[in-house]
C-alpha cells in the first residue's frame, strides 16, 4: 500500500477547507479497500471514505486516522442499466446516460459528487433523488466481507441513506433507467439553469441547509432574511444563491460553522423557520 502522510483534507474538499491527514491512501479496486481496512484495524485507527469531497465540511484540526480516497471508477453499460464504481463521477454519469437517451439521472449533471457520495447522501435536485433509479448497491463491510443490497432492502429519505449509520464502503451500484427521447434536452437545460443560478466558479460544498418543508426552500428564506453577502472570516453567503456558503478566501471550518449558526439564528428570528444543515461536518 502506498500510504502517504503529508496530505491535507483541503486538497480533497470542494470547499478548499480541511486540516492535515495522518494517513492517506488512494484505492482503485476492492482488494485495495480490503487491505486498507485490515491495516487500519491493526493500527486501531478510524477510517474516513472520500469521493469528491463535496457536501462536507472538514475540521481545521488533524484527522488522526486513515483517509481513503475511493477511485473505483469503472462503468459497464447494459441496455437500460449501468453498473458503475463508487468513485465514478456522478455528474459525468448524468451526462452519459442522457446522451444514450436514458432518463433518471439527468439531475446528476453538475452535481460535484462521486456515485458513492451521491448514494450516501441520496443526492437530489429538480424533483428527483438518487434512490429513485437505484437498483442495487455493492458494499464492503469493515470485516472485508462484500454484500449486495437490493433497493428493496434500503430505506432512503430526504438527503439520507442507511449508509450514513453503517461502517464500511460503497463499492459500486447498478442503476435502472428508462428510454426517453428528451433526456438529453432535459439534462442540458438542468446544466444551463445551474450555471446561471449557482456559484459554480467558487469554492463551496453545495447547498448548506435542508429545505425545512416541501415547497419551502432554504435559499428563499435566507434571501428574504437579507443575508446574501453575510460574511464571517473567509466564509460568505453567496450573492448568487443564498443556500450556498462560499470560501471567499482563506476560510476556515470555524468560519463556516459560525456563519451557519448566524444564518440559522437570523432566519429563525425573521421567518420562524429553523434550518438544519445538509452538509456533513467531519471532525
Amino acid at each position: 500500500m502506498n500510504i502517504q502522510t503529508n496530505r491535507f483534507l483541503s486538497e480533497f474538499s470542494t470547499f478548499g477547507i480541511g486540516g492535515p491527514i495522518r494517513y492517506f491512501l488512494e484505492v482503485h479496486d476492492v482488494a485495495d479497500v480490503q487491505e486498507a481496512y485490515r491495516w487500519a484495524q491493526s493500527e486501531k485507527i478510524p477510517v474516513l471514505i472520500l469521493g469528491k469531497g463535496s457536501n462536507c465540511l472538514f475540521s481545521d484540526q488533524p484527522y488522526e486516522g486513515l483517509v481513503i480516497l475511493n477511485k473505483i471508477d469503472f462503468c459497464e453499460w447494459e441496455e437500460k442499466s449501468v453498473f458503475v464504481g463508487a468513485g465514478y463521477s456522478f455528474s459525468l454519469l448524468g451526462v452519459q446516460t442522457a446522451r444514450r437517451g436514458l432518463s433518471g439521472l439527468e439531475f446528476a449533471s453538475g452535481i460535484p459528487a462521486s456515485v458513492g457520495g451521491a448514494i450516501f447522501m441520496n443526492a437530489g435536485a429538480n424533483g428527483q433523488e438518487t434512490c429513485e433509479c437505484l437498483q442495487s448497491v455493492t458494499y464492503l463491510l469493515p470485516s472485508g466481507e462484500g454484500r449486495e443490497y437490493t433497493r428493496a432492502e434500503l430505506s432512503f429519505g430526504y438527503r439520507t441513506s442507511p449508509f450514513q449509520t453503517m461502517e464500511g464502503c460503497i463499492l459500486a451500484a447498478r442503476f435502472e433507467l428508462k428510454p426517453c427521447e428528451t433526456a438529453r434536452k432535459s439534462q442540458l437545460e438542468i446544466v444551463d439553469y445551474r450555471m446561471k443560478t449557482q456559484p459554480y466558479k467558487e469554492k463551496s460544498a453545495g447547498c448548506i441547509f435542508r429545505n425545512p418543508k416541501p415547497g419551502i426552500h432554504a435559499g428563499v428564506l435566507i434571501d428574504r432574511s437579507g443575508l446574501k453577502g453575510l460574511q464571517v472570516g473567509g466564509a460568505k453567503v453567496s450573492e448568487m444563491h443564498a443556500n450556498f456558503i462560499v470560501n471567499a478566501g482563506g476560510a476556515k471550518a470555524s468560519d463556516v460553522l459560525e456563519l451557519i449558526r448566524q444564518v440559522q439564528n437570523l432566519v429563525q428570528q425573521k421567518t420562524g423557520h429553523h434550518l438544519e444543515p445538509e452538509i456533513r461536518v467531519i471532525e
